[in-house]
Parts: C-alpha cells; sequence; structure tokens
C-alpha cells in the first residue's frame, strides 16, 4: 500500500474520518470555468480539493484524461461544459455527452463506481450551479470512499 493509501485508511481498516476526496474536474473555458470564476470571485464557499483544469470545449476532454486522472489518485473526476445548444464551438457539448455516456459504461466495466464521473452543463454566469455541483459531487465521492481503482503506485 502506498503513503497514500495509508493516509486514506486507519488502523482498522476503515477510511479516515478526516479523509477527503480529491477531484480533479475538467472545466469548458467559455461556460463552466467562467462560472467557476465567478464563483471564486463571489466568494461562494465550495470544496477546495476541486482542482479544475481549463480546456477549450468540454468536447477536448478526452476520455484518457478523465482515465489518467484515476490513475494519478482521482477519488472522482468532473466534465463540466456549456448547455447544449450554448456551446461556442456549436456542438462540442453535443459529442462530450454522447462520448461519455458510453464512457460510463466503461468505467463500469474496468470495475470504476460510475458515480466517480460525472458530466454536467454549467454556463458562466451560473456560480451558484457550479458551487452545488462541485459541493454534491464532493459528498457523493466522500460517501464511496477512496478510489483503489487503476491506481499506480507511487
Amino acid at each position: 500500500m502506498s503513503a497514500v493509501d495509508e493516509k486514506k485508511v486507519n488502523a482498522a481498516g476503515q477510511p479516515d474520518p478526516n479523509w477527503e476526496p480529491n477531484i480533479v474536474g475538467f472545466a469548458c473555458n467559455w461556460c463552466t470555468y467562467a462560472g467557476a470564476d465567478l464563483a471564486g470571485l463571489s466568494r461562494m464557499q465550495y470544496p477546495p480539493n476541486v482542482k479544475l483544469i481549463r480546456v477549450p470545449c468540454s468536447g477536448r476532454a478526452n476520455p484518457q484524461f478523465v482515465l489518467r486522472a484515476f490513475q494519478k489518485g482521482a477519488d472522482g473526476v468532473l466534465v463540466a461544459g456549456c448547455h447544449p445548444g450554448d456551446c461556442h464551438y456549436a456542438t462540442g457539448n453535443y459529442f462530450t455527452r454522447r462520448r461519455f455516456l458510453l464512457f460510463q459504461r466503461l468505467l463500469e466495466f474496468s470495475g470504476i463506481d460510475p458515480r466517480r464521473f460525472q458530466a454536467r452543463w454549467i454556463s458562466g454566469a451560473e456560480a451558484p450551479k457550479f458551487r452545488d455541483v462541485v459541493t454534491q459531487m464532493a459528498e457523493e465521492v466522500k460517501a464511496l470512499g477512496p478510489n483503489r481503482k487503476l491506481r499506480e503506485e507511487l
């Protein structure tokens, strides 16, 4: 067991009650990232353990990026973009929706609980929705416990 895993599990083999999930978010530059920025500027409180990676469009968030995030220790992954029909690149979010519906089946096949992955639509003006989505995801992933599938040993 790696040093990181030892910090997440107590002597009885139960998850540490102080453990917080590591969540990686791939956020569309035009909508979700702007919504996250607005949430920060508005001083809205949301979990600090959500790390955002800005992508030009949610359609550019490759499933390999998500798998790599899980492999590198993410307990949950969020891909978030513009609402369908409002994509800066016209059809990027439709592509994302189709791609990640199939991807969730791949996660199940590989043994990862599909609740650890979410695709959401958040506009730049929806800072409260961004806060609510990441807070809800952090709570759901915390209830699932640490992710041990696809992990690289550190």
